[in-house]
């Protein structure tokens, strides 16, 4: 590929990514908000005196979102894109109320008690829906909206160079070869994003908490990313038909797959939470109750 893509997280559970054309600067989400002063710093040492330009959020989930406010501060004109969805999320208290609160626990977690707490500043500069441009200097990127994790999921297609940068909606890549299913808000529209990805013309795909797959690895991830999605749905409805309780789908989920990388990338508190969302999703597509 012609564009440079650096992995400017703090610590591997950010989602942090600049790419760089050499004349033009995009940061693909931005990460935590305890991590957001230190992924800026990094934006800066790959950047020097040359300026940031965008900052493409794929979702308005706390560790996707929150570090823009800090990146912002270091660079004020940087224009935030996002889906619409995203920005409605980002207006209401309540929603900020959720992802301070995570995102305190995992700081906690990391041995960090205090710090500068700018979450209320989310803002988004221009809002997108499926199939906008994004005219960023020298690259044209499309918005792909890819809901399933969220409804807010968006991903960016840069046609010239084959490339998506990617939404957690398709799964998330444990290094190797599997893919934890990241349905939170619907099945079918997650198998549906999938396929809608999978039938793009790309040969590279950049991974939230992962990073840049190459030809080879895009289209086994793809292909992992639908059967997991399918195979983790069945055999949860099936524990839910033989009357599990939803404590141990969430188990059963946490046995399957928070382990190795993945354990590294997702704070246990955020897995619990949308392991129990997920059950409740299946619950409800199969009319049964967790």
């Amino acid at each position: 590929m012609n564009i440079k893509i650096t992995d400017v997280r703090a610590l591997k559970g950010d989602s942090a990514f600049l790419i760089d054309s050499g004349k033009t600067a995009v940061l693909y989400d931005s990460g935590f908000a305890f991590t957001g002063y230190k992924v800026a710093e990094n934006i800066k040492k790959e950047l020097g005196d040359r300026k940031l330009d965008y900052i493409f959020l794929t979702h308005s989930h706390y560790d996707h979102a929150l570090g823009s406010v800090y990146a912002l501060k270091l660079y004020p004109n940087a224009k935030v894109v996002a889906g619409e969805y995203a920005a409605k999320i980002f207006a209401k208290d309540s929603a900020k109320a959720v992802m301070r609160d995570l995102d305190r626990k995992f700081a906690k977690a990391n041995g960090i008690d205090s710090y500068e707490d700018l979450i209320d500043e989310l803002r988004v500069d221009i809002t997108v829906k499926d199939g906008d441009k994004i005219q960023a200097g020298d690259m044209c990127f499309t918005a792909i909206n890819l809901p399933g994790h969220t409804r807010c999921s968006v991903g960016y297609y840069l046609e010239s160079e084959k490339f998506l940068l990617s939404s957690e909606t398709l799964g998330v890549f444990d290094g190797e070869s599997a893919v934890v299913p990241s349905y939170l808000v619907g099945v079918q529209m997650t198998l549906d994003s999938i396929d809608k990805a999978t039938a793009l013309d790309i040969e590279h795909i950049l991974l939230p908490h992962y990073g840049l797959l190459d030809s080879v690895q895009t289209k086994l991830y793809l292909a992992n990313a639908k059967q997991s999605a399918v195979e983790t749905f069945e055999e949860i409805a099936d524990m839910l038909r033989a009357g599990k309780s939803k404590a141990e789908c969430i188990e059963f989920f946490k046995n399957k797959f928070y382990k190795g990388y993945i354990k590294t990338i997702y704070p246990i508190d955020a897995m619990l939470l949308n392991t129990g969302i997920t059950v409740d999703l299946i619950a409800k597509e199969i009319g049964t109750e967790a």
